[in-house]
């Protein structure tokens, strides 16, 4: 019968060796094979945009005094001269106003008047020793209260007279009728916009943005075409941007200012404004790569020359979005994870499988 060689006291150590060997190698994180990408600026296609053309100055006329409108002149589209009349309200109350006025005043004047001889009366027998003083400094304060009177009284004339001027609405400015909001024979309360009138010379081109569009700034150029006729022209530059987007349609109003547009840019023409820069670039991340732990969002970075992997915070700008925008925490160049970034662990042994560009 064959015996073994091996001492008895050797066998047990390196039973116990290898046992420790191979709890190592149950233990040793596997190298795990990744999808991986190298992060690159990618040009941004040129944007267009539909809107229309809008005068720049723009003003809503209304009657200064309230009353029933019983003639509007002009309808959208008239072109109207400074100091034409435009629309009017019945004036009949208003010249019954003026007509009381001037009664105010005719009485005032008359009460003047006696007061007047009131006191020169009283003047004569003041200075032939037949009168007291206090019943001449009586007068004297009555010419005074009258003269207040009359002062009065003018005051509310030359106000009704003006009301009654304000029963017709004149332009004041030349300009184009660009819409009207009251009818003949309607009501109309002091200040309410009867019509608007816009100035036709400077006209701007007016966009609706969408809120996830790249946001025009201040001066940025645009070249704005003709729907009907692309051949037509002008350029323009960013002169206002609204500050929020609009609660309905969430979007933002750009007005864009012509330089010397040609006649066919009339108000109210419909344009395509196509954004001048050209070489706008962007990093953009694949929604895959995003990993969001403890309210942070991070991706992992690979260590190509260690073969490891490490998380990198990452602000991103709408996160919902298939492939969001990177605004810090990672540059052109970086090789990210793009696939099973849920089973990593930082500092893990990695094998890249493919290469691919962003």
């Amino acid at each position: 019968m064959w015996r073994s060689s091996i001492p008895k006291l050797l066998v047990i150590p390196m039973i116990i060796a290898l046992g420790a060997c191979s709890e190592e190698q149950e233990t040793a994180p596997p190298i795990r094979p990744v999808l991986s990408s190298i992060m690159e600026l990618t040009n941004l296609p040129t944007p267009s945009f539909a809107g229309t053309v809008a005068p720049k100055t723009e003003t809503p006329l209304g009657f200064r005094v309230g009353g029933l409108m019983v003639a509007r002149d002009v309808n959208t589209g008239d072109v109207v001269t400074k100091g034409e009349l435009l629309a009017s309200l019945e004036p009949t109350a208003l010249e019954l106003a003026v007509r009381s006025a001037q009664a105010e005043l005719a009485n005032a004047q008359a009460q003047l008047a006696n007061a007047r001889s009131t006191e020169e009366r009283a003047r004569a027998t003041f200075q032939s020793g037949t009168a007291t003083k206090s019943s001449l400094e009586s007068s004297v304060q009555a010419t005074q209260t009258a003269q207040s009177a009359v002062v009065q009284a003018q005051t509310a004339l030359d106000k009704s007279n003006e009301d009654l001027s304000y029963a017709q609405l004149l332009a004041t400015f030349d300009g184009i009728v660009t819409a009207t909001s009251v009818e003949v024979g309607q009501v109309v309360s002091a200040g309410e916009s009867v019509l608007t009138v816009a100035m036709p010379g400077e006209r701007d081109a007016v966009v609706d943005i969408p809120e996830g569009e790249l946001i025009p700034a201040m001066g940025d150029a645009y070249s704005i075409l003709l729907q009907i006729n692309p051949s037509i022209t002008s350029m323009g530059v960013v002169r206002e941007v609204a500050p929020t987007a609009d609660a309905a349609t969430r979007t933002r109003r750009v007005k864009i200012a012509l330089q010397s547009p040609p006649d066919a840019f009339r108000i109210g023409t419909t344009i395509t404004a196509i954004r001048q820069a050209r070489d706008i670039k962007k990093l953009f991340l694949p929604a895959s790569a995003i990993l969001n732990q403890d309210g942070k969002t991070l991706v992992w970075v690979v260590d190509e020359k260690q073969e490891i992997v490490r998380s990198q915070e990452v602000r991103l700008r709408d996160k919902t979005s298939a492939h969001p925008e990177v605004i810090s925490g990672l540059e052109p160049g970086t090789r990210v994870v793009i696939a099973g970034v849920h089973s990593l662990k930082e500092g893990q042994k990695i094998k890249v499988e493919g290469g691919a560009r962003s």
